[in-house]
This record gives structure tokens, sequence and C-alpha cells, in this order.
């Protein structure tokens, strides 16, 4: 029966210094408790820090040949994969203007040559045990965040689904809308972060509805004049109902609500801007949320094909729609007909959205 192989587990410690018996006295100090590796000169360390594993610390000679501690330490904090090793100095310099310069590099200690073993040990310990703890509270950190995103994330779902069920929609609607709106973004190139949050936002642009009275959303026959100022006040429920409370998603849930029937020649609401002065956001679920209302079957009327809400996105560019992002949008078929088959409606009933 073999032997499992060997797993260290210790803390890795890199030691940088150009004179190797400096080299051999911090190793057989540390050894004992930790893995150490070692450079010889900075150019050798900095390609060591950045591989996998990295070094849990690192100790670092001032007074080098090509590059100087400082310069290292200067490299290490500028580059996110080694931003955060803390750096020990071990030197020959003990001038109070060459420790201020450490610290103010980056470096969390200083510790004078000719070395003391119990006081290399005693720093080292000491500072890893706070780099741990660090990044200890660090984890917690994200994960409550990421608990709290996800709860926002399942409270915009279901008030999603809320406006859906109040106005007489399948939920199928705001998922296939959400899905064109990350599709677009991702497409002109948005940052990915705000891809995501406008994918999660997105279904939010109706919720307002869920504050509009029954006789005037559910209305077969035209919409008189008060009823359809009413209508519009929807866009205002829904920043309403959002709350006041500011986070990314909630943010862009409440942008996209307020401004998604704004149209590029001015003449949408609630506000009548026009352009690049209605949010990208808003651009964007334009586009998606007509697409979607035009190619769905509703009791009174069977769905578009592709091609003819193509032609009507092209007629509206320029006037409702902007130009470029109607342009990119069509070029997407594939990816659109894609996502019309993943989620297309298992039953029909709606009620067609007045746009």
């Amino acid at each position: 029966m073999s032997a499992e192989p060997y797993k260290d587990d210790r803390f890795t410690v890199l030691v940088v210094d150009d004179t190797p018996e400096n080299l051999d006295v911090l190793n057989g100090i540390l050894s004992d408790s930790y893995r150490v590796k070692v450079a010889i000169n900075g150019r050798i360390a900095l390609k060591i820090a950045e591989r996998t594993p990295k070094p849990d610390i690192i100790l670092l000679d001032v007074m080098m040949p090509e590059m100087d501690g400082y310069e290292v330490c200067q490299t290490l904090k500028l580059n996110p994969l080694t931003r955060d090793i803390p750096v020990i100095f071990v030197t020959a310099k003990s001038q109070v203007e060459d420790e201020t310069r450490g610290f103010k590099l980056g470096a969390v200690d200083y510790i004078i040559k000719p070395v003391s073993p119990p006081i290399v040990r005693a720093r080292v310990a000491a500072q890893l045990a706070l780099h741990h703890q660090k990044r200890q509270l660090e984890r917690e950190v994200q994960k409550r965040t990421e608990d709290i995103k996800t709860t926002q994330r399942e409270i915009i779902h279901c008030l999603g689904r809320a406006s859906e069920y109040k106005d007489n929609e399948t939920g199928m609607h705001v998922v296939r809308m959400s899905h064109y709106s990350r599709l677009l973004a991702e497409k002109i190139g948005a940052d990915p972060k705000w891809v995501e949050l406008l994918y999660e936002a997105a279904p939010m642009h109706d919720v307002g509805k869920i504050g509009i009275a029954d006789s005037v959303l559910l209305k077969t026959d035209r919409l008189d004049s008060s009823e359809w100022n009413e209508m519009q006040r929807h866009v205002e429920y829904g920043v309403a109902i959002l709350g006041k409370h500011s986070s990314p998603l909630i943010d862009l849930a409440k942008e996209v609500a307020l401004y998604h029937h704004e149209k590029w020649d001015g003449s949408g609401y609630p506000r009548g801007i026009a352009g690049k002065a209605i949010p990208l956001s808003a651009r964007i679920v334009a586009i998606a949320d007509v697409f979607d209302a035009l190619t769905s079957e509703r009791p009174y009327k069977a769905a578009w094909n592709t091609a003819d809400a193509f032609d009507y996105l092209c007629q509206q560019s320029g006037q409702h729609f902007e130009p470029q992002l109607v342009e990119v949008f069509i070029s997407l078929e594939s990816e659109i007909e894609k996502i019309k088959r993943t989620f297309a409606d298992e039953a029909v009933g709606q009620v067609m959205e007045r746009q």
C-alpha cells in the first residue's frame, strides 16, 4: 500500500537577499516553522511572488544591485497579484528616514541586521497572524455582502414576477427581455459587472404597474387621456416601490423603471429627454422590451416573426430607439433566436403592454 503524498500546510516565507550567507541565516531561523523560498535578487523575487501558491510573507533586503528593496516593494504593491503580500524589510539601514520610506512604500515591519533569531520569529509570526486574520475578515465580509446581494436579487425577481401577474403577462417575458438586454450590453462592450447588474435589474422595468388600477391596466378598449396619464405614472410608481435604499442593483433598477419609456427623439415619457441623455440601461431595455412584446403571442394577435420585428425596430430607429443599438441588436439574430426558443411561453393569456 503506497503512502499518501506529503502535504506541507505551513505558511510560505520568501526571503530576498543578494548575500548567500544572509539567506542561510534566515533560512535556518525560519525553516523549522515555515516553508522557506529564497531569491538572490529583486527580479527573481518578483517572479516567485506571482507564482501560485504565492508566498504568505516576504522578507526583503534593501541594499541589492539592479533593483533595490524599495523598488521591489513598490513593484509588488502596484501589482494586483502581489500587493496584499506583507513585506518586512530586513536591512542594515537603520536611520529613521530609511524606515519611514519603507513604511510609505507599504512595508508592514522593519528588522535591523544583524538579525536576532527570536525577533525574526516573533515579527514574522505576528505579521502572519495579522494577515491571516485580515483575510478571514475579508472573506466573512465578502460572504455577507454576497448574502445581501442574493437577497436583493430574490426581492427583485419576486417584484418582477408580481408585476407580470398584475399585468396578466407570463413571467417568461421578463426572462427573455432580461436576456436580450444582457446580450446587447455585452455586444457593445459594456463593463461585465454592469452587464450582470442590468440583467438583474431589467425585470423591474414595469414593476410600477403594481400601482395602476385594474380598471386602467386591464382595459381592452383604447385609454382616454386621463387613463393614459395614469398609465404613464407606472414609471414613477416603480421608483417609489423600489424605495429609497441605495445599492448598485437597486439604483440601476430604479433607473430602468423610470426611463425605459423615454424615446431617442425626445417624444417619450416621463421627462421627454432625448438621445444619450437617456441612460444607456433604459435605451437597451427599451429595445429588448419592445422586441419581446412584438414577438410574443397575445390573445388578440399572433406573434410577429423576428424579421418583421426587426423591420419595426429599423423603422423606429432614430425615433424611438438609438440607431447604433438597433443595428447591433439586429446583428445578434442567431443568439436572439436561441433565447426565444429556450425561454418560450408555456401558455398564452397575456394582455399586450401598452407602449
